[in-house]
């Protein structure tokens, strides 16, 4: 078999393969306009590719080729089954087949959490995201940990609105700590909109995101979807309820112990965070970071960590996750001779 020969073979030859799609127009979409789709994959992986009509040209070192194909033969089959290819997509396919050749992106990319009010289909973009949302749908209480632009806060709010649409919930809390004030917000001008407001915006950007603006002021107004800081939910208990807690790596371990009590009958709650951008002071420990050890292992309870091969924006945002993860380490190495 051709995978038994990849695997045995420890040599690169050089090689040149014709694929043929039956589809002309669904093969013009795959190649994307004036082939930019075929040169993202050309440039990524370090092949040649050519289309002439519905057929393509593939060159280069043999498993390159292969996994050309393979990435190209996933992606000309979801849109088969009518999945709307963005451009972004190919760097999710790419990033994914090429850190294991057995992920299904059909699986992944079909699982539709919601469809926005701008019909962008919501889907996961990576096997730990798909792993976060099948999460949220089994457990009561999910903690996605990872770095910033994988998707935690954005999904956890997709999967809440589309919750609320099902009338699986009654109302969706969203809650932020509002760490540089202290959550101690009296002391600024304005009234408590204004004070919250630079701490909350990220969250009110995600849900209008998801829904036209009108109809979720409305919502916000009757108090079916609720935004506020962390420290508004102290004495309340949460039923029927989606509850989102963003930003948690700067909830202190009383804060956090608060929160996790306000789950009520018939709740759900997505917690998410950083651990690595805690902003809280020096001798002050993050909440987020002691529950790793406090719940693990409670039944109903389940942690998603997500890396850098999970950002969904801009590339060169890996890039730099990947970058202060370095300096990091050489920081702690620097370090180690005066811990012994």
């Amino acid at each position: 078999m051709k995978g038994q020969q990849v695997e045995e073979s420890t040599q690169q030859e050089e090689i040149v393969e014709k694929v043929i799609y039956d589809d002309l127009r669904m093969a013009n979409v795959l190649f994307g306009a004036q082939s930019e789709n075929l040169r993202r994959i050309a440039r990524a992986i370090g092949v040649k590719i050519n289309a002439k009509g519905n057929v393509l040209t593939i060159q280069g070192e043999n498993l390159d080729v292969d996994l050309s194909i393979h990435i190209l033969n996933d992606l000309y089959n979801l849109l088969k089954k009518g999945y709307p290819l963005y451009s972004t997509d190919i760097d999710y396919a790419i990033r994914m087949i090429s850190d294991d050749r057995n992920v299904n992106l059909e699986d992944i990319f079909l699982d539709t959490v919601y469809i926005s009010s701008r019909k962008r289909v919501i889907t996961p973009k990576s096997l730990a995201q798909k792993r976060y949302i099948d999460a949220i749908r089994k457990y009561d209480l999910v903690i996605g940990i990872g770095p910033a632009g994988t998707g935690k806060t954005y999904l956890a709010m997709a999967m809440a609105v589309a919750s609320l649409m099902k009338q699986e919930v009654e109302r969706i809390v969203l809650t932020r700590p509002a760490v540089e004030a202290g959550e101690k917000l009296g002391f600024l001008p304005g009234d408590i909109s204004e004070k919250v407001n630079p701490y909350l915006r990220p969250l009110y950007d995600a849900l209008h995101d998801m829904m036209d603006f009108d109809r979720s002021s409305k919502l916000v107004e009757r108090g079916v979807i609720e935004v506020a800081p962390l420290a508004f939910m102290r004495g309340r208990t949460l039923n029927d309820s989606f509850v989102i807690l963003d930003e948690a790596q700067n909830t202190g371990p009383e804060q956090m112990k608060m929160f996790l009590t306000r789950l009520g009958f018939s709740s759900k709650a997505v917690i998410t965070g950083d651990i690595t951008q805690v902003d809280l002071p020096e001798n002050k420990v993050s909440g987020l970071i002691e529950i790793q050890g406090i719940l693990k292992g409670i039944e109903g309870i389940e942690f998603v960590y997500f890396s850098d091969k999970d950002v969904v924006r801009h590339p060169l945002v890996q890039e730099i996750i990947k970058a202060y993860e370095r300096a990091e380490e050489r920081r702690y190495r620097q370090k180690e001779p005066t811990l012994r």
